[in-house]
């Protein structure tokens, strides 16, 4: 059996990301496994012993230890409890699921796991999506997210902040082979049985862009799905979001950059700027 790869952080995504990964596994035929990793950084206390005596400052070293011995304990509790009750969740719904609590670093984690793992979900923000959206406008996209996304070799979903039933699919198209790979992974997997499709190029294409929507559209159509066209004015980080909200759409598709850009993904690009702005899903496929 294939498995949904779901990284839940205890952050406001987290339930988000259970509701979608079980939507995956039910559609793939899926189990679930369940990924909580606490970061080195906080599991320690800042050393603020700099400037005392050796007396004090040995003192206080204690005490800093002590009390990251006890939030440490109190993190790995409130993990497994967040753990727990994912994993019941799922399985009032039938589902498969497996669970790994690890302390360390994300994405090393996630480079591991992904080897048996058909899909990664995972939220748009950490922990600090409260101050992430508090600074910059909600602007800012979690290192964790920026770094999977450079990193993964499997599609990654990007759960929004709620759970919304995924009926009608906008794929985000411009003609690269990456965006051809996202059509044809669309019209290969179980996820996306039963929905509209919404093939949408933003800017006026050139004559050969035009003739790759068309058979792109094709292509669809001849798996099996209602397929609308639609070219957009203006550039693609603008004129998608405004259409996702103008059609309706419950999920946004498109494909990542070549490996290598991916590897420099800064936030001005247009695959982080889409996920910054969009306020459904996004999946991402390398």
């Amino acid at each position: 059996m294939t498995s949904i790869l779901a990284a839940v952080d205890g952050s406001i995504y987290a339930q988000s990301v259970v509701d979608y990964a079980a939507w995956a596994a039910a559609k793939l035929g899926a189990s679930v496994e369940l990924l909580q990793v606490i970061g080195r950084r906080e599991l320690s206390s800042e050393d603020r012993s700099g400037r005392l005596v050796a007396g004090a400052r040995r003192q206080l070293l204690e005490e800093l230890a002590a009390l990251d011995a006890e939030r440490a304990k109190l993190l790995i509790k409130a993990a497994r409890l967040e753990l727990e009750d994912a994993s019941a969740a799922l399985a009032d719904k039938g589902l498969t699921t497996a669970v790994t609590l690890r302390h360390g670093d994300l994405l090393e984690t996630l480079a591991e796991r992904e080897a048996t793992s058909e899909l990664i979900v995972i939220g748009k923000r950490g922990q600090d999506a409260e101050l992430a959206r508090q600074t910059a406008r909600g602007l800012h996209l979690g290192s964790n997210l920026e770094r999977i996304l450079r990193g993964a070799s499997k599609p990654v979903l990007v759960a929004s902040q709620a759970y919304r039933e995924i009926r009608r699919v906008m794929v985000a198209f411009d003609g690269r082979p990456s965006a051809m790979h996202a059509v044809a992974a669309v019209t290969q997997s179980p996820l996306f049985s039963g929905a509209e499709i919404v093939l949408a190029l933003a800017g006026r294409p050139d004559d050969e862009a035009a003739t790759k929507l068309g058979a792109a559209a094709a292509r669809l159509q001849n798996a099996g799905f209602a397929v609308a066209k639609k070219i957009l004015p203006g550039a693609a980080t603008d004129a998608l979001p405004q259409a996702v909200t103008d059609e309706n759409a419950d999920l946004l598709v498109m494909g990542a950059f070549g490996h290598s850009r991916l590897r420099t993904l800064m936030i001005g690009s247009t695959t982080a700027a889409l996920i910054q702005s969009s306020r459904i899903p996004m999946l991402v496929y390398r």
